[in-house]
């Protein structure tokens, strides 16, 4: 007999989005929505054996992109935000320090095309960390350990089933734990709220941990209204509108845009740069921030194409809002964006 399935939250939370029931569950598994989504192993076996049409292309292209060093502005306390490749980037609001989805170091089968902008011992005075999903790309072992010993104020907030998974790797590091649609508690005196958000995804990190814990997006809302949306991983669905609904217009939207080639392999857990393009438009964003693009070789398609697509969709006019495109290190004022 199949488990019945059940919903989860953290009651310790409030839950923003009205008769929301929660995360659905089957057995020890978080669904995708209201479907489980397991990956099939035999399409990796099979992407593993097949020709890759744009091989010569791949390997013709060796763009990487522009590094600079940020570590003045680790120095400073001037609000501003930082790629730092891949998936990470670091945010400062009003002398808060937030870092996202830290991979700072190169793992087997994960080697960076390029180095960090700062070196990883001069990543101090953090106070939050973000963390939306457990898969290595966004989650580093390496990372949490140093990020937790030269940091020992730092607080760590994602999904349900996350503190055990972190709790292995930095023992003391508290996180705080939210459901889709709920509102983290950061205390009294935190310039902004933050909530955690749908994505479509999955979780895997083992032969046996499969979507044991939930994955999903974060949104930063600051006083005025403004406000900051990381969507860590996603495929193409229906919370974008979701999202725009609940939360009208966005402000600033960092969307991935790479590792979406072969399709039959990745289109369940990436979007295209037309999808992230499309999906921006659905949040209403006036600013896009591209990433999850040129720092890993993680797919089929050239280093250059995503960044490349994305642009063209912007010059054709086909972007509601204004494209960013950052130098790893690069401070950009969001801030100061109309």
């Amino acid at each position: 007999m199949a488990p019945t399935p059940r919903f989860v939250r953290n009651p310790q939370l409030a839950t923003i989005k009205p008769n929301y029931p929660g995360n659905k569950m089957i057995g020890a598994e978080y669904c995708n929505g209201e479907e489980l989504y397991e990956p099939n192993f035999g399409t990796v076996i099979k992407w593993q054996l097949s020709e890759n049409p744009q091989k010569e292309e791949k390997k013709a292209d060796t763009w990487v992109p522009e590094v600079v060093d940020c570590t003045p502005f680790l120095q400073n306390q001037e609000d501003g935000l930082v790629w730092l490749g891949h998936a990470s980037f670091l945010l400062r609001i009003s002398g808060k320090t937030i870092l996202f989805d830290p991979v700072l170091f190169s793992s087997l089968g994960l080697r960076h095309r390029h180095p960090l902008p700062c070196r990883p011992e001069d990543l101090t005075n953090l106070d939050y960390l973000l963390l939306s999903h457990g898969h290595r790309d966004h989650l580093d072992e390496k990372s949490i350990k140093l990020l937790a010993r030269q940091n020992p104020q730092l607080r760590a907030f994602g999904p349900l089933g996350m503190a055990k998974l972190v709790r292995g790797m930095a023992r003391t590091l508290p996180v705080q734990e939210a459901g889709w649609w709920q509102q983290f508690d950061l205390g009294p005196d935190a310039p902004f709220e933050l909530f955690y958000l749908p994505a479509s995804h999955w979780h895997r990190r083992g032969l046996f941990d499969l979507n044991t814990v939930l994955w999903g997006s974060f949104l930063l809302r600051l006083p005025d209204g403004r406000t900051l949306y990381f969507m860590g991983d996603t495929s193409m669905a229906d919370h974008f509108e979701a999202i725009e609904k609940q939360f009208g217009p966005l402000d600033v939207v960092l969307l991935p845009i790479g590792a979406y080639k072969p399709p039959y392999m990745m289109q369940m857990s990436h979007v295209n740069p037309h999808e992230a393009a499309k999906a921006a438009n659905l949040l209403r964003a006036g600013h896009l921030v591209p990433m999850h693009y040129g720092t890993f070789d993680l797919s089929d398609e050239p280093a250059s194409e995503p960044i490349r697509e994305l642009q063209l969709v912007a010059n054709g006019k086909m972007l509601r809002g204004e494209l960013h495109v950052p130098a790893v290190g690069e401070v950009l004022r969001w801030q100061d964006w109309e």
